[in-house]
């Protein structure tokens, strides 16, 4: 077993300016935003409490410590696009409508869950996600079409988003894709969320590149960004300027993230590959505190009401836990319906 702690050395960070956007925000957004990234937490906080009491089966891929990544870019540019993720999907479809209550219904497999019991962990979906997908790359296609959808019908004000992991760059179809996108002018914007592990392989042992958006994008004549995946403030103002740019242009443009997962690949993952100060070192990052630390510093948020706001969404999961562990299990006779179109 290698134990490797990554370094991000030659990464530059797309930076804004923290106290321009902030004001541009303003309080009530800001407070929603970390609203937004606790709930996220908490719902993979219980969610896992109820994998490991036997109440959920499958598949579990958590997104602890990236959430200001899918928080600020559905923020910045709107739910009224086309959005898609990889299996890694709980953030992106409690961040666009679908409520908790559905969500661990479906990671508990029953009747009334969000994809009927049918889909897990990693098939979550809403009216503007595609959903999740379980095949490494296999959304980076289909994101591609939809905006190739958008500019086939000439709606000129939406974009299509796609989430991918790192693990995902070396794929044929993640190049494939970004190929036809620069080709064709889609509007469309890739997003590499970059924690720094594809399973239990280092990035950096997997892929010939030191950045990954920054050192592909021009072989495709598309403009390439980084930015900090733990700075909320950072991803929202990039994402808002890549929106007015995409929109502009018609042209697709690649994005890396680079942010700290705070648990394995997935739940069967003990990380052993990673050392437990590099966790530490990782988890110090933490994009909820930093956010946190942010409107503390402002005088827009204190330890109490930060604690409330805790407790809040944790009694929301622990309600969801609840409706999902009462709720009935799908009948065996509807196992059949919709393979087959009408």
């Amino acid at each position: 077993m290698v134990l490797e702690d990554q370094k991000v050395s030659k990464h530059q960070f797309y930076s804004s300016d923290d106290e321009k956007v902030s004001k541009q925000l303003g309080k009530e957004a800001l407070l929603a935003a970390l609203q937004k990234m606790v709930r996220i937490r908490n719902f993979e906080v219980r969610a896992e409490s109820a994998y490991l009491q036997g109440k959920i089966g499958g598949f579990f891929h958590s997104y602890m410590g990236q959430e200001a990544i899918q928080t600020a870019a559905v923020d910045a540019i709107g739910p009224d696009n086309w959005w898609i993720t990889s299996y890694r999907c709980h953030a992106l479809a409690l961040l666009l409508g679908a409520t908790t209550d559905e969500l661990m219904a479906e990671l508990f497999g029953r009747a009334n869950g969000n994809a009927l019991g049918r889909g897990g962990s990693m098939h979550f979906y809403t009216d503007r996600m595609l959903g999740g997908f379980g095949i490494v790359t296999g959304q980076v296609p289909t994101a591609t079409g939809a905006a190739f959808a958008l500019k086939y019908k000439e709606i000129k004000d939406q974009v299509a988003i796609c989430f991918l992991g790192d693990g995902a760059v070396a794929q044929g179809a993640f190049h494939e894709s970004l190929n036809l996108a620069s080709l064709w002018n889609l509007p469309i914007i890739y997003v590499i969320e970059n924690n720094l592990w594809g399973m239990g392989t280092a990035v950096s042992r997997a892929i010939s590149i030191d950045r990954l958006a920054e050192d592909t994008a021009p072989a495709y004549n598309m403009k390439g960004y980084t930015v900090n995946g733990m700075n909320y403030l950072d991803c929202y103002a990039l994402f808002e300027e890549l929106k007015e740019e995409v929109l502009k242009t018609s042209r697709p443009v690649l994005v890396e993230a680079v942010a700290e997962r705070f648990r394995g690949h997935s739940i069967s993952d003990p990380g052993l590959y990673r050392t437990k100060e590099a966790l530490k070192e990782g988890m110090e990052k933490d994009p909820i505190l930093r956010l946190k630390g942010i409107l503390e510093e402002k005088g827009w948020i204190d330890e109490e009401a930060y604690k409330e706001m805790d407790k809040e969404q944790k009694e929301i999961m622990i309600a969801s836990l609840k409706h999902a562990d009462e709720s009935p299990w799908p009948d065996p006779v509807t196992l059949e319906e919709d393979v087959y179109a009408p």
